[in-house]
């Protein structure tokens, strides 16, 4: 009797736990899931600091590769760019890579080979062994190419990608690619000392002979996400405010940006800045109708991410600055043209952003700017709480 007694009330532990679990809120967590969700790696080797303190993030943005592969001239512009892949990681020797979007032109490769462009990318990054993430581009969903199969391809040949998908129901119709990565100061530290999070603006067009365009926006699903990630890291971590820093990197920059450009000055806010923003170079702006469509994105990355140091875009080859975005009081950065593919003009040039952390202080500056091909440097900024 006491036996059946026992099997019924843990039936009904069960029970009441599946039902709570099932009417709680859809990006709800529970306390259970932390530990697994919390490490999301582990078979990877831990992102760290150096040991005296220094973090180095080198981003290459819009490679742009398997443009015109039908002629000689496409097929060398690939060339060029791994050329210059490999001898900016020689020189720059940095501690994890970004690759910032648009990774390849789908809309000109061949659909038969075009995840096999993957392997091309992250061989100089498989050759140095350095880790690194990936963002994809509007170029990357075409009929050609989707983001979920450059994410697949790039996981199966590069064992230190740490790129992966958002979880069922999160980032839209073909945003698949959003994500976070800890960074600890020490390999053994129980808890991280910097957060790299990475976002899926999507864009682009669907797959098939009838494609139509996709929304060129982060999804509003990922606003829920952010906020219930973000509770998570605090319920197992301790609050962020004090303890943990974060960056932020998405392909086509906020609609938020467009607004600051017309009052940039080239001595406060240097870099090159020969691509006017408009239609189709921010979020939602393709269509007048989607104007607002990346807000809640915006509102919930400001509102929930503490110590968020900046946030960093490719997409727009012309532009190089960085400017403080003064209605969430956030700096914003775009990146540079890495790729001898996608629009640019002879005195643009192509190369990187770096970033460096001096230290894991998690409310400490970061130094940035960008390095050409020909190791010219550009644009050198500190950014912290006094920039702009």
């Amino acid at each position: 009797m006491g036996f059946l007694y026992c099997i019924a009330v843990r039936f009904a532990s069960w029970s009441s736990l599946t039902l709570l679990l099932a009417n709680a809120a859809p990006h709800a967590r529970s306390q259970t899931s932390l530990v697994t969700d919390l490490n999301p790696y582990p078979t990877k080797p831990r992102i760290t600091f150096r040991a005296d303190g220094i973090f180095k993030i080198t981003v290459f943005c819009d490679l742009h590769y398997g443009e015109n592969p039908w002629d000689a001239w496409g097929l060398q512009q690939d060339v060029n760019s791994t050329e210059l892949m490999n001898i900016v990681l020689a020189d720059e020797k940095p501690d994890y890579v970004v690759l910032n979007g648009d990774l390849i032109t789908g809309e000109n490769t061949f659909r038969q080979n075009s995840t096999r462009l993957i392997d091309e990318i992250v061989a100089p990054l498989n050759t140095a062994q350095i880790p690194f993430s990936s963002t994809q581009g509007n170029h990357d969903n075409e009929p050609n190419i989707t983001h979920l199969e450059e994410i697949k391809r790039e996981q199966l040949v590069a064992p230190l990608s740490y790129t992966r998908t958002a979880p069922p129901g999160i980032g839209g119709e073909q945003g698949p690619g959003t994500y976070w990565v800890p960074v600890y100061e020490h390999i053994d530290d129980p808890t991280p000392k910097l957060i790299l999070w990475f976002f899926d603006s999507r864009g682009g067009f669907s797959e098939g002979d009838n494609s139509t365009a996709l929304p060129d926006w982060v999804d509003d699903t990922v606003a829920g996400w952010i906020q219930s990630e973000a509770e998570a890291m605090d319920a197992a971590w301790g609050p962020a405010a004090s303890s943990r820093g974060a960056i932020a990197f998405v392909h086509i920059p906020p609609h938020a940006i467009q607004a600051l450009q017309p009052d940039l000055n080239s001595s406060r806010d240097p870099g090159l800045n020969a691509d006017l923003l408009g239609s189709g170079s921010t979020q939602a702006t393709t269509d007048s109708a989607n104007l607002g469509k990346d807000e809640p994105f915006w509102d919930a990355l400001n509102e929930y991410v503490p110590n968020l140091h900046a946030v960093f875009s490719g997409h727009d080859h012309g532009n190089e600055w960085c400017v403080r975005e003064p209605t969430k009081n956030v700096i914003f950065c775009f990146g540079k043209h890495s790729g001898y593919g996608g629009y640019s003009d002879s005195w643009w040039g192509h190369g990187v952003r770096n970033i460096i952390f001096s230290s894991p202080d998690p409310k400490g500056p970061l130094q940035s700017w960008i390095r050409y091909e020909n190791g010219t440097i550009n644009a050198n900024v500190t950014l912290d709480a006094s920039y702009n």
